[in-house]
C-alpha cells in the first residue's frame, strides 16, 4: 500500500499548506456547488482569517442565517432551505453514496475506530485492503487535520456563537474525508459514479485551494489559509499523524495576526508560551492548561515558586531507574487539601525523552508508593509488584 502512503502524503501537505489561497480555483468550485444546487453564484468576500470571517457572518444574519438540519425551524421543503443548508445535504447524500461504493459501514458524518496496527501487521494478518486504506488514509488525516489541527482551531475562532455562525466548510482541513474517497478509486479499489465523480472534485478543489469558507445567500466569505503551522508527531504514530506544538511562538498563525498557541497539542493561552509563572498557573482553571505551563517552566522551578513541601521520594516499582516523589500542596493554591504526586512517564516522547507529570492525589498519603498505586486503582502492595507501567 506505497501508493495509499504516497497519496495520504500528498493530501496532508494540502490538510498543512501555508501557500496564499488559490483564488480563482477557490471561487470556481464554490460556484459549481452553487450551480449543483440550482443557486447563481455568490459574491465572494476574502478576508485573512477564520476570526476575521467569523466578524461578518454573524453581523449579516439574513445572508448568513442559522442552519440546524433538524427540527421544526426548517421549511419543509428542501428547496426553501437556506444555501448552506443545502450544500450540506447534497454532501451527505454524496458521502452515503461513496460510503456504500467503499464499503464503509460508518455513518458518513462519523469515524471509524483506529486501527491500533501498523499498515504491514494489519496486511499480514489478513485485514482487507480497503481497510489499510481506511487506517493509512482517513483515519491517520482525520487524527490530524480533523482531531489535532482544526478541533483546536475552531475552539479557538468559533467558541461559544451556539450555532449562529451558519455552516462552516474548512477548506484544506476538510482532507481527511476528500482522501478517502479519492484515494479508494485512484488506487483501483471502487470506481465512483461519474456524477458523484465530478462533485467530489469540487470539494478536492477547495481541499487543494483555500481555507475555512462560509456559504451564505448571495455571499461567499472565504478565508485565506494559514501562514505558519508548527507541528509535532504524535508519541506512538502509526501512520505519521502530527499534532500542534510550538514552545517558542504560536503553533498557528493567520496573515492578520490572529493565532493559536499550542504545546504538544494541548491549546493554551499565550502567556503559558511567553510569560508562565506560578501565579498564573494556580490562577488558571483548565487542568490541562495548568500542566502544559508547569511544564513549560518545569516541575522544579514550580515546586520551587509555588513553595511546595517535599514529604517523600520513593523508588518507582512500575518504572525502573525513576523516583516518585511526593509533595504537600497549601489548601489555599488548590482550594482543597491535596498532594502532589511527580512521576516520570513509562512512554518515550517523540524527542527520546521521557515525560514528568504531577498527579494531584488525597492529602492522608505519606508514600508515594501508596500514592501512585491509588492513582491506578491499586493499593500500594498491588502497584509494588507492576512488571511495567506506561
Amino acid at each position: 500500500m506505497a501508493s495509499a502512503r504516497l497519496l495520504a502524503q500528498e493530501w496532508l501537505t494540502h490538510g498543512l499548506s501555508t501557500r496564499p489561497a488559490d483564488r480563482p480555483r477557490a471561487e470556481a468550485a464554490v460556484t459549481a456547488l452553487y450551480r449543483l444546487i440550482g443557486s447563481p453564484a455568490p459574491e465572494f468576500v476574502w478576508v485573512r482569517s477564520p476570526w476575521a470571517a467569523l466578524s461578518i457572518v454573524l453581523d449579516d444574519p439574513l445572508s448568513f442565517p442559522p442552519v440546524r438540519m433538524a427540527g421544526d425551524s426548517m421549511p419543509r421543503r428542501p428547496d426553501d432551505w437556506p444555501v448552506a443548508a443545502r450544500l450540506a445535504s447534497q454532501v451527505m447524500h454524496l458521502r452515503r453514496r461513496m460510503d456504500h461504493r467503499t464499503g464503509r459501514r460508518s455513518a458518513w458524518w462519523g469515524r471509524r475506530t483506529p486501527m491500533a496496527v501498523r499498515t504491514e501487521d494489519a496486511l499480514a494478518s489478513g485485514v482487507p485492503v480497503s481497510g489499510v486504506v481506511e487506517g493509512v488514509v482517513h483515519d491517520a488525516l482525520h487524527a490530524t487535520l480533523h482531531d489535532c489541527v482544526r478541533a483546536p482551531l475552531r475552539a479557538e475562532f468559533l467558541p461559544t456563537t451556539g450555532g449562529t455562525d451558519g455552516v462552516t466548510w474548512y477548506g484544506q482541513h476538510d482532507a481527511h474525508w476528500i482522501a478517502h474517497y479519492d484515494v479508494h478509486e485512484r488506487v483501483g479499489l471502487t470506481v465512483h459514479r461519474p456524477a458523484d465523480r465530478t462533485h467530489l472534485d469540487h470539494w478536492a478543489e477547495l481541499a487543494r485551494s483555500t481555507g475555512w469558507w462560509w456559504p451564505g445567500e448571495g455571499a461567499c466569505v472565504m478565508a485565506e489559509r494559514t501562514t505558519e503551522v508548527h507541528t509535532e508527531p504524535l508519541p506512538n504514530a502509526f501512520h505519521g499523524e502530527l499534532r500542534l506544538h510550538r514552545d517558542d511562538g504560536p503553533a498557528v498563525r493567520y496573515g492578520d495576526g490572529t493565532a493559536t498557541h499550542a504545546l504538544h497539542g494541548t491549546r493554551v493561552p499565550a502567556w503559558v508560551i511567553n510569560a508562565p509563572t506560578a501565579d498564573r498557573i494556580h490562577a488558571e482553571r483548565n487542568v490541562e492548561v495548568r500542566r502544559s505551563a508547569i511544564e513549560r517552566i518545569g516541575w522544579g522551578a514550580y515546586i520551587e515558586q509555588a513553595a511546595l513541601r517535599h514529604v517523600a521520594t520513593a523508588a518507582d516499582p512500575g518504572n525502573t531507574g525513576s523516583d516518585l516523589h511526593l509533595y504537600d500542596v497549601p489548601r489555599e493554591l488548590w482550594g482543597r487539601p491535596a498532594r502532589l504526586l511527580l512521576v516520570v512517564n513509562g512512554s518515550v516522547e517523540p524527542d527520546g525523552s521521557h515525560r514528568r507529570y504531577g498527579l494531584s492525589v488525597p492529602s492522608h498519603f505519606e508514600d508515594p508508593v501508596a500514592a501512585a498505586g491509588w492513582s491506578y486503582g491499586l493499593s500500594g502492595e498491588q502497584y509494588a509488584q507492576l512488571v511495567r507501567r506506561t
